[in-house]
């Protein structure tokens, strides 16, 4: 990337922590990965009620929920950033598309990195 992620222009502002702002924020961004997001969310809401299920107490873990919205979050914070978006992409399509495993291995680093450094960013 040329450009520092601080120093890109955004598609969106950083959206809230909550479902409800990463799923708007995604319908902007990314529309086509809403299904995926909702998909993940109904996981993750019948995780926790399992693990409340499965405790004598019958309180579960929030754990599922904070995962999922940590995860989405780190999501929104390389689809809001152009340069970000097409070189995550870039690099995922290759590591998927390698001719080696070298290559693959180096683009797949590049997508590690790229989502390490999005994730941090809104999750510190």
């Amino acid at each position: 990337m040329s450009q520092a992620a601080s120093e890109e222009t955004e598609l969106v502002p950083r959206p809230d922590k909550t479902p409800a702002a990463l799923k708007a924020a995604l319908a902007v961004v990314a529309p086509d990965r809403l299904p995926e997001m909702i998909e993940g969310q109904t996981g993750a809401m019948a995780e926790a009620i399992a693990t409340a299920t499965a405790t004598a107490t019958g309180s579960g873990s929030v754990q599922p929920i904070r995962s999922f919205v940590a995860h989405w979050a780190a999501v929104l914070e390389i689809e809001r950033l152009p340069a970000t978006s097409r070189a995550y992409h870039r690099s995922n399509y290759l590591a998927n598309h390698a001719a080696s495993i070298e290559e693959c291995r180096r683009h797949a680093v590049t997508v590690a990195e790229l989502y390490r450094a999005a994730f941090a960013a809104v999750n510190e």
